[in-house]
């Protein structure tokens, strides 16, 4: 599912000041890469970006303060296109009159940042990125469990409401309830995030739906998190089997990420908010270094050669 995003959304985001243009913020922004005029200020155009957001520091209006007046309003107006979402000029350096007379004549916001020019770069690509990657919604609850994002997954009515609501009684943040939004961050994250119509909201049967930040507080709820493990809630059966060792990490990929997943049984007196607990500091361990299985199996190993060198 493709978004989109306005100047004005960008601006209301930012710190950013609107020099010229402010009857033009409704311009959408199609692409999450940022472009820093370099060859284009010398009059190379054959491969001009036009598409994306320009942005201007203290090296290119360097280098446009040795231009004349004229030269200045040529290269100014050959960068304003029709397709140009908008100019940001960071350091808040004041930017050639002649990219204002440029911009003011195209349509074009132009925009003034506080910030060094690479991060507002990285700022901006943050944003763009965030609301232009494709998304989809998948059936769980999200939650930040020390700090680690967890998905917790299951058939409808099997509890993963009342383990979240346990979660956040123990001091853990709600993300997301029921429906969640994911998307690529970069090529190994994954974040989650709530629908609007959703955020902070949790529905347990019974009670019904219930706002989390009234009843417990800001500290209980968080806009988005990166999705670090997937917790899959499944009913007891003597026919299924379950994972007992947790020797076998199953893998599931989302939007090209890959994201481990355990099955955890449900079972009358499991307390399954400690278990997702231990899940995730298990997980935590796992990614400093410390396999708990690999333990049990080097263990297990000395002590069947302890054992055959008692039996010689």
């Amino acid at each position: 599912m493709a978004n989109s995003v306005t100047i004005r959304e960008l601006v209301k985001a930012t710190t950013f000041k609107v020099i010229v243009g402010e009857e033009f913020l409704n311009k959408e922004v199609t692409s999450t890469e940022i472009h820093r005029p370099g060859v284009e200020l010398t009059g190379y155009f054959n491969f001009y970006p036009s598409w994306r957001v320009q942005l201007m520091g203290q090296t290119e209006t360097s280098f446009l303060a040795r231009m004349s007046p004229e030269e200045r309003l040529v290269i100014m107006r050959r960068l304003c296109q029709t397709e140009t979402p908008c100019f940001i000029v960071a350091r808040r350096i004041e930017p050639p009159v002649e990219l204002i007379k440029a911009c003011q004549e195209a349509g074009i916001p132009l925009l003034q940042a506080t910030l060094k020019t690479t991060r507002v770069s990285s700022n901006v690509t943050n944003f763009l990125e965030s609301r232009l990657a494709e998304r989809i919604s998948m059936h769980g609850v999200l939650v930040d469990v020390f700090g680690m994002g967890v998905m917790i997954t299951g058939d409808s009515g099997v509890g993963k409401s009342e383990t979240a609501l346990e979660l956040i009684q123990k001091g853990h943040r709600l993300v997301a309830d029921d429906r969640i939004d994911l998307y690529q961050h970069d090529d190994d994250t994954l974040m989650g995030e709530a629908p609007s119509i959703l955020r902070h909201l949790i529905e347990i049967r019974g009670i019904g739906i219930m706002d989390v930040m009234t009843l417990f507080g800001a500290g209980a709820v968080k806009q988005s998190n990166e999705v670090n493990l997937i917790v899959n809630l499944e009913l007891w059966t003597k026919e299924k089997k379950f994972e007992r060792l947790g020797s076998d990490e199953e893998l599931v990929t989302i939007l090209d990420v890959q994201i481990p997943k355990i099955s955890v049984p449900v079972k009358t007196g499991r307390n399954l908010a400690i278990i997702v607990e231990m899940a995730a500091m298990n997980y935590r361990a796992k990614t400093m270094g410390y396999n708990a299985v690999e333990t049990f199996e080097r263990n297990l190993e000395n002590l069947i050669k302890e054992n055959s060198r008692k039996e010689l």
